[in-house]
């Protein structure tokens, strides 16, 4: 399978954080994880933004990001896989910090 094949590309929507509630998720906009064909992708929740660099497993991505959590450079790392129901489950981790379970939908 390609990378434009991999059924993880795209846009999706962040619904759930195991640490914030939605109010947080969608503080700035509606949080979102999206990742494309190249090997990168974005994320953005709360005031919280980080550019992806994507490994592409068979139904899973593993990333490192580099971003900011509000006015502060971060990164950290993540993973995210692809479950039965068609929504994508996965973690959010920070260098030193946080770490977060998130459910998203298309």
């Amino acid at each position: 399978m390609t990378a434009l094949e991999h059924p993880m590309i795209g846009k999706w929507r962040i619904t759930e954080m195991e640490l914030w509630d939605s109010d947080f998720i969608d503080l700035l906009g509606p949080g979102y994880i999206q990742f494309d064909p190249e090997g990168g992708g974005e994320f953005v929740f709360g005031a919280v933004q980080g550019g992806l660099d994507c490994n592409y497993g068979q139904a899973s991505i593993h990333f490192t990001w580099t971003g900011h959590d509000e006015m502060d450079e971060a990164s950290g790392d993540g993973d995210a896989q692809l479950e039965d129901d068609g929504t994508l489950t996965g973690d959010i981790r920070f260098h030193l910090g946080d770490e977060s379970s998130f459910i998203a939908k298309r």
